[in-house]
């Protein structure tokens, strides 16, 4: 399926737009209340918390395609330790353990670390 291979590095902009606009939520939810969740409203001195932070702040710098390499290999990482902490002591399969979402972020973040900002970043821009 090769018709798509001219507009690679514009839908690597459109994943990392994407990705970045989907952890900005967990970010929002935790601190600004937006939208109301469980999680909202708690402390950033917590373990969810912390995360909270890095999803706020990385999701803002991943739409942006601002630092793009070094934010998505810490919202990887970020992501794998969720995923080891939250879930896997649950059950063994993601199925099973509801971690499927974190496994999926980590392996789309560990792309877009390797890979990069795409055509329309900031990075980009910056290169130049």
């Amino acid at each position: 399926m090769r018709f798509l291979s001219p507009y690679s590095d514009q839908l690597l902009s459109i994943l990392r737009v994407m990705s970045g606009l989907l952890i900005l939520q967990h970010g929002t939810t935790k601190f600004l209340s937006f939208p109301v969740t469980p999680m909202s409203g708690i402390s950033p001195m917590t373990m969810p918390g912390a995360a909270g932070v890095i999803e706020l702040v990385g999701g803002v710098l991943l739409v942006l395609g601002l630092f793009t390499r070094l934010t998505a290999f810490i919202l990887s990482g970020t992501m794998a330790v969720a995923y080891f902490m939250v879930h896997a002591p649950q059950n063994f399969f993601p199925i099973l353990n509801g971690g499927e979402l974190a496994v999926l972020y980590c392996f789309a973040f560990l792309y877009l670390a390797a890979a990069g900002g795409g055509a329309w970043s900031l990075d980009r821009i910056r290169g130049k």
